[in-house]
């Protein structure tokens, strides 16, 4: 008799932790194209899924992935959070390109996520964060100075709260205020607990609400809303899983520094390849009800300094008034 162990696979919002996963025995995956660079203590990974193939292999759709690694981001440095969000800028403004947006169109920013619970509460404190234009646009178009375009944004809430599906509120919004551009931002869960809070993904995929708590709804793509739709999420939650496994890590790595046998004191489990043992672990700990999602305890402190680095970057990016190259003076 064979085990359905579907229920127990490897779950991460980021195609980077995807690809590596997908990769781990060292052969090249059909279809996927990888680059990545260092800029001041930013790592920065290209990912492009161009075939069916490749998407099947990851787990993501079809598209361009950027992530920025900034592990110092806890460390509160306000130069490397200005930096942070220079950078964000620039590459969001590879997206607008690489999707030929223009410069006069108009832009809906959608916070995802539930106010009240703050590992969540990321979309919600960017929208409060970023620069709003439509208004002017639509009330006093002969005032509005040069090199700015109409943005608006809102905050959905949770189905959990609103009762009705966020995407539906969305699609509403989209039908009535007419956007060239979507887009939404939320917060996303991770494999590794060093990218919690200091990890950015964007892609030009859409999104899925819900989807870092393991609670996919209808999604926000360019098939549901009829615009394009480019993804902003921030790992803000690891699952107890993980933090079980990486501790098993943490072990062989600790034994192994004292003996070269670390197969007769971890048995089986040192056997294992990474994923294997996550979905063990998973195997566990589910039926139990005790794969929590975890978060650090200042996440208080991290969520608002992350959200003003991407609302400061998007600041940046969606108005050319704006200096790209600079925007210290927007980041706190």
């Amino acid at each position: 008799m064979s085990l359905d162990l579907s229920a127990y696979s490897v779950r991460t919002d980021l195609a980077l932790e995807a690809h590596d996963l997908a990769s781990a025995s060292g052969t090249a995956i059909p279809g996927v194209q990888m680059s990545k660079r260092e800029e001041q203590g930013i790592r920065i990974s290209l990912i492009d899924i161009t075939s069916q193939e490749g998407s099947q292999a990851i787990g993501k759709l079809p598209g361009h992935y950027m992530t920025m690694d900034v592990p110092d981001l806890r460390k509160k440095d306000s130069e490397l959070q200005d930096r942070v969000a220079t950078v964000f800028a620039q590459e969001f403004e590879k997206f607008l390109i690489k999707l030929n947006v223009p410069a006069n169109a108009s832009v809906l920013i959608i916070g995802l996520g539930n106010w009240n619970v703050t590992p969540d509460a990321l979309g919600p404190m960017v929208v409060e964060n970023v620069m709003v234009t439509r208004h002017y646009f639509e009330l006093m178009p002969g005032e509005v100075s040069p090199g700015y375009r109409p943005v608006s944004s809102v905050a959905p809430g949770v189905l959990g709260t609103t009762g009705i599906e966020t995407s539906d509120i969305v699609q509403g919004i989209v039908e009535r205020s007419k956007p060239d551009l979507v887009i939404a931002i939320d917060a996303l869960a991770s494999l590794s607990l060093e990218r919690v809070n200091t990890t950015i993904q964007i892609a030009d995929t859409g999104i899925h609400p819900g989807s870092g708590i393991g609670n996919k709804r209808k999604g926000l793509t360019l098939d549901s809303l009829g615009v394009p739709v480019i993804a902003i999420g921030v790992p803000t939650v690891v699952y107890a899983s993980t933090i079980v496994n990486n501790a098993f890590d943490m072990m062989h790595a600790h034994f192994a520094r004292q003996t070269s046998n670390t197969g007769q004191i971890l048995g089986l489990m040192d056997t294992m390849v990474e994923q294997e043992r996550l979905e063990l672990v998973r195997e566990v700990l589910n039926p139990l009800g005790h794969d929590l999602l975890v978060t650090p305890k200042e996440i208080d402190q991290f969520i608002e300094d992350i959200a003003n680095i991407i609302a400061s970057g998007l600041n940046a990016a969606l108005h050319q008034a704006v200096d790209v190259n600079n925007v210290s003076a927007y980041t706190h």
